[in-house]
């Protein structure tokens, strides 16, 4: 009886004892054994314990992926400042129990398969896993809270900002401070042309502006590099990181990209512009010879030259830039296509005007109808010309008077031109003015005392002489006309005033009385009308009387 007892526990230990072992085995890897299938469970370990297995893959996730990333979504939730351990929940569907956070977050879904591997229904495991993920994220939350830990970097980080900021401040201050002790040395103005663009007040006070902008630029610059680095503290804000540095590395980045690829362009066009800068050097060269007269050619005059270069550097330009357009970046872009017709038809809308003028400008220069310097006479006015411009021509009259008159009107107008003979071998300007004198007076006398006026008069050609014209020969009087020579003619005002004097003078000391020709005199007892210096010491009046005539 005892040997068959003994064989009976000897056969069901040798039958047994594979499943006893089995189970051990179990325990200790985690493989759960079912019915021909044999699964090997990954930990979830989002702190130090781990909190349960995961078994099974979900299409192209494999069990060990799953287990990975549940634990890292376990760890979101406790690097999360504001948790709420009230918001995980269990959310059933139609394939799973969902446990989320905040209704949108899943940290993991168990599906029926899962729970079968350890002969459970999805719910109960869900619920199971709820209360293990959140019962893990409140203890470590409770023990090892990263809260202080994070409030004590923010105060250190905005400590570390602030000190930058201030030596920031600092630098900038006593840069300027440097710059300003020595103004008279960096700040001199800006000349170009020996044109004063800018003086040196201007020019400091447009460069502190520059310098205060580029201050602000910099601290807001450094403000705004230090935002990432505290959202980064923070698991809520972490988010706003990249945000904030896209928006600084994408443009940058853009930009770099564009700019490398602009290189071949850039390239090409300062070649085009080397090439043509240097063209019109050639060619301004060949115009100023042409102006200086050592190179003459036959029917092209000398003040045509730099009009005519001007002309040909416009030309050239344009052309300059219509080759390089193609190459400048966005040239095919609808927008820039867009202003480009824009600037176009606002430029032939309000430039019919100044265009006119323009044309008319260039066709009195070649014209040549005056120059620079000219007393002319366009219209009703008067003067010297002072300006030639591509729209306007300005006269200063000789009361020192700058008249403007546009182009258009100057070319439509009859223009004077009391320079054009004086500048060269002629005999000058010929000025005249006219008296009237009665029939009772001897022209010969006359024609002396208008000469001798004539060359005592400043400022007028003694050779070739004056010389006097009779005009008319009218019912009281004769018209005498005097003419004389001058090379001044942006004096004649004082000319004329001196002639006039003079004339004057002559006429008295001849004897000849300048009479108004429409009134009858009855001089018999009247005195002369001579001025007395001009008399005769024994000079002595008429008296007033009648003769019977026989």
């Amino acid at each position: 009886m005892k040997k068959k007892l003994l064989c009976f526990l000897l056969l069901f230990f040798i039958l047994f004892s594979p499943v006893v072992s089995a189970q051990k085995d179990t325990l200790k890897t985690g493989q759960t054994t079912i019915p021909d299938l044999k699964l090997k469970g990954y930990p979830i370990v989002p702190f130090k314990d781990t909190l349960f297995y995961v078994y099974n893959k979900v299409g192209s996730f494999s069990a060990e992926n799953r287990a990975n990333a549940i634990t890292e979504k376990i760890r979101k939730l406790y690097h999360d400042s504001f948790f709420e351990s009230d918001s995980i929940v269990v959310v059933p569907s139609d394939i799973s129990q969902d446990i989320t956070y905040k209704g949108d977050f899943i940290i993991m879904s168990v599906l029926d398969i899962d729970a079968k591997v350890e002969n459970e229904t999805a719910a109960f495991i869900a619920k199971r896993n709820l209360t293990l993920i959140k019962n893990a994220v409140v203890y470590q939350n409770a023990n090892y809270s990263q809260l202080p830990k994070r409030l004590g970097y923010t105060a250190l980080l905005i400590l570390i900002i602030g000190l930058v900021l201030y030596f920031v401040g600092k630098i900038f201050n006593w840069i300027k401070y440097r710059i300003l002790k020595k103004s008279d040395k960096y700040f001199k103005g800006f000349n170009y042309n020996n044109i004063n663009i800018l003086s040196p007040h201007k020019q400091q006070f447009v460069l502190m502006r520059l310098f205060g902008v580029i201050k602000i630029i910099t601290l807001i610059f450094i403000v705004y590099l230090s935002l990432p680095v505290l959202f980064s503290i923070f698991p809520a804000t972490e988010a706003y990181t990249t945000t904030l540095l896209r928006w600084i590395l994408t443009p940058a980045k853009l930009a770099i990209m564009g700019f490398v690829d602009f290189l071949p362009s850039l390239i090409t066009i300062i070649v085009i512009i080397v090439i043509f800068r240097y063209s019109i050097k050639i060619i301004k060269f060949f115009f100023d010879e042409i102006k200086k007269e050592n190179i003459k050619i036959d029917g092209f005059y000398n003040d045509w030259a730099m009009p005519t270069f001007n002309i040909i550097r416009l030309l050239m330009y344009a052309f300059m830039l219509v080759i390089i357009f193609p190459y400048l970046p966005g040239s095919d872009s609808p927008i820039f296509k867009g202003v480009s017709v824009f600037v176009g038809v606002l430029f032939s809308l309000g430039s019919s005007n100044a265009i006119a003028n323009m044309v008319a400008g260039l066709v009195i220069t070649y014209m040549r109808p005056f120059k620079i310097g000219d007393f002319i006479k366009i219209g009703d006015v008067s003067g010297e010309v002072i300006e030639k411009t591509a729209l306007v021509t300005r006269i200063r009259t000789p009361k020192f008077e700058d008249i403007t008159i546009p182009n258009a009107t100057v070319l439509s107008s009859t223009s004077t031109n009391f320079s054009a003979n004086t500048k060269h071998a002629t005999n000058g300007l010929l000025i005249h003015t006219t008296v009237t004198i009665g029939y009772d007076v001897p022209w010969k006398d006359i024609h002396k005392a208008l000469i001798d006026a004539a060359l005592k008069t400043d400022m007028t050609e003694k050779t070739p002489e004056p010389f006097v014209l009779q005009t008319s020969l009218d019912d009281f009087y004769v018209s005498y006309q005097i003419n004389v020579y001058t090379k001044e003619p942006t004096k004649q005002p004082r000319i004329y005033s001196s002639l006039h004097q003079n004339i004057q003078d002559s006429f008295n000391a001849a004897g000849i009385e300048i009479m108004s020709p429409h009134y009858n005199a009855l001089r018999d007892g009247n005195t002369t009308t001579i001025p007395e210096n001009y008399l005769k010491p024994d000079y002595e009046a008429p008296s007033f009387g009648f003769k019977k005539n026989d």
